[in-house]
């Protein structure tokens, strides 16, 4: 079975991105829904975290928390509709050993200010952007109607995460440093991507 035609529509509207998602990623992904569903849970509750752990770095910045702290109360509301789907399925939340995506963008950040918080916000946004990418792919493809519904309903609010970190990056950086910098991140991500992690993970 392929999935290309769609794949390169999805890939399409997501301009973070320099590789569209395999067809061999969203076969695993629909083989295997409850262990995704799983990591998915466990991914909305690490973007809530990731964009709490910002308020708190940057206590002092303007404009910051007024736009992440709604971000992260979308971000958990998410994380309970996943789990009340998997609860509604018989199952529930349990430790899924992580792919290496998350680890090895974090170790692409900057360790130096203001670089740091540039890349915090490039990397936050990469991740909005592939998920955004494979939920699109999930909600065209999963014959389980439940699941297509779950992800088509979190589809604008993905888009709008990607954009909220774009934009508190634009409105502090040189757009011409953002772009080289988000150039350079975005190749790193599709390097991760380009061999299928052996478990089904939203960003395997």
């Amino acid at each position: 079975m392929t999935f290309t035609s769609s794949n390169a529509r999805s890939f399409g509207r997501i301009r973070w991105l320099t590789s569209a998602t395999s067809d061999a990623w969203l076969q695993q992904a629909i083989a295997n829904p409850i262990d995704l569903l799983i990591d998915h849970a466990n991914c909305e509750r690490k973007a809530a975290g990731a964009a709490l752990q910002m308020m708190f770095r940057y206590l002092c910045e303007p404009g910051l928390a007024e736009v992440l702290s709604p971000l992260v109360r979308e971000e958990l509301e998410h994380f309970e509709k996943v789990v009340e789907l998997l609860k509604s399925r018989g199952h529930y939340l349990e430790p899924l050993p992580a792919p290496p995506y998350g680890t090895v963008l974090a170790k692409n950040i900057r360790k130096i200010e203001p670089e740091r918080m540039l890349d915090g916000f490039l990397v936050a946004g990469l991740i909005e952007a592939r998920s955004h990418e494979r939920m699109a792919l999930l909600a065209d493809h999963s014959p389980d109607l439940g699941l297509a519904n779950l992800y088509r309903d979190l589809l604008e609010s993905e888009a709008r995460h990607f954009g909220i970190y774009w934009k508190l990056a634009v409105d502090r950086f040189d757009r011409i440093v953002i772009e080289t910098r988000l150039k350079e991140l975005a190749q790193i991500e599709a390097e991760i991507l380009s061999e299928l992690h052996l478990a089904p993970r939203m960003h395997s």
